[in-house]
């Protein structure tokens, strides 16, 4: 007998998980699940992939009756993500006959407001989607006993909070509180308290969060070169590979698909200024795998839940540390193999340092991959970045093998000076050891004089101009 059949689950509710193939909960249903049941509020932290929504999803609709009025409310972030869970619970609840409609933006609010008013029993939705169908009487939310947040860090940041009050505040019978999150900051705990009495924290106590199976690196790049870089990943990416690119604005979204279709490799953007149904058959196309590319903003980190992610690459790395949590728990899903790659620029470095201190995670600086076997040149050229080897002087330092045994400073600014024909301006510090010299040079003029001094000798010997990296 499995976990779930001792539970006594309702028969629609095991029937549908047993033809899911689940034998026995994950670790966050094993420990939520059971004090739901009880009516108990709950905080939850599981990281994405792990069967959350079923955490708290199973003692939803155990508890909601076939009465055509709402008594589950679950708010989420995004669009995607209500979708997701609307069609997970309706999985879940196998034969019930539960009524679960799913509003959200970017859709016909006529055609969601007629399928509440045919009769509902659970709501998934999002915050201001949910307030509209409220103010104009569409959903009472007094009937409301459930009510859950998924992805709760980000619901209860400032951004959403007041609606999420204004939410509650229109639930007076509102009996069970649930959260569930990837993450938990300590002044999301703080805000939570407000609104839930005794919950039962189901969560690590140090909130590390454990990323099995999925290989992290960063590659030291400029802006110019990224694109060269993720064309190398890209080559690499096995054949039936399905990778997720994350980039911070809508319009670099569109910068990358464009560029990446210059240089022959298809893909797919997403991002909040599309057309809603348009979204959904390009996100349903990637659940397909027709698609093997899709270039996102952070409004896919928290709705899009397709299994063969094979590679997360963060283009940009993305404000804040959940997020990056977020991200790449897009790939290794349920126990699969999964790597993430960060390209990480020279204003960047600081932000690695804060997410591998944050989550306790180690992610190696490595060299961009190699070309696969079979494939001898790039399809986008590697360019002359200067600018990321400068420092915010603008000044490019470079190593000779000429040093004070040979000539002075003064000498040796001289000499550049009259080899190239520039400026005094454009030579900046030198520091000199006894067989080596690094000279500052500016970025303006920094390529040209590598050039020139690497066509002379001084007194008969090569000097082999080198980049210093900062």
């Amino acid at each position: 007998m499995s976990i779930f059949e001792k539970w006594n689950l309702e028969s629609t509710i095991l029937d549908a998980i047993k033809s899911r193939g689940w034998t026995s909960p994950t670790e966050i249903q094993a420990d939520a699940i059971p004090f739901a049941r009880k009516g108990r509020d709950i905080v939850g932290q599981a990281k994405t992939g792990s069967g959350k929504t079923a955490a708290f999803g199973i003692p939803i609709l155990e508890k909601c009756e076939k009465k055509g009025i709402p008594q589950s409310l679950i708010l989420c972030p995004t669009r995607e993500l209500a979708v997701q869970v609307t069609e997970e619970m309706n999985l879940l609840q196998g034969k019930k006959g539960l009524q679960i409609i799913s509003v959200y933006g970017g859709t016909d609010i006529e055609k969601q407001a007629k399928k509440l008013s045919d009769g509902c029993d659970i709501v998934v939705g999002t915050p201001g989607r949910v307030i509209d169908m409220s103010k104009k009487g569409h959903l009472k939310l007094q009937d409301i006993s459930i009510f859950c947040l998924d992805e709760a860090d980000r619901m209860l940041d400032m951004g959403f909070f007041p609606d999420i009050l204004w939410v509650i505040e229109k639930m007076p019978n509102r009996s069970q509180t649930l959260l569930f999150s990837a993450t938990f900051p300590e002044e999301v705990l703080n805000v939570a308290e407000e609104f839930m009495v005794n919950a039962e924290h189901v969560m690590s106590d140090d909130l590390e969060v454990d990323i099995p199976e999925i290989d992290l690196y960063a590659v030291r790049i400029g802006r110019a070169n990224k694109l060269w870089v993720l064309g190398r990943i890209i080559a690499n990416m096995t054949e039936d590979g399905q990778m997720l690119i994350f980039s911070n604005t809508k319009r670099m979204v569109d910068v990358i698909v464009e560029r990446l279709g210059k240089f022959q490799m298809k893909a797919v953007g997403i991002h909040g200024d599309m057309p809603q149904n348009k979204r959904e058959r390009l996100l349903n196309d990637f659940r397909s795998g027709k698609e093997k590319i899709v270039v996102a903003t952070d409004v896919a980190a928290r709705g899009l839940d397709v299994d063969g992610i094979t590679v997360v690459v963060n283009y940009d790395l993305p404000d804040d540390t959940e997020s990056f949590v977020h991200r790449i728990g897009r790939t290794g899903r349920m126990g699969r193999k999964g790597e993430a790659w960060s390209l990480v620029s020279k204003e960047d470095r600081g932000s690695v340092e804060k997410i591998c201190s944050t989550w306790g995670l180690t992610i190696p600086f490595v060299e961009a991959p190699s070309l696969p076997e079979g494939i001898d040149r790039d399809l986008v050229r590697k360019r002359e970045d200067w600018d990321e080897v400068a420092d915010p002087f603008g000044m490019v330092r470079i190593n000779l093998d000429i040093g004070q045994n040979d000539l002075t400073k003064r000498a040796l600014a001289d000499w550049i000076v009259k080899l190239a024909k520039i400026s005094e301006i454009v030579v900046g510090e030198i520091t000199q050891s006894d067989e080596q010299s690094q000279v500052e040079i500016h970025v303006a003029k920094v390529a040209y004089v590598i050039d020139v001094i690497k066509a002379r000798d001084y007194n008969g010997r090569k000097v082999k101009p080198v980049i210093v990296e900062s």
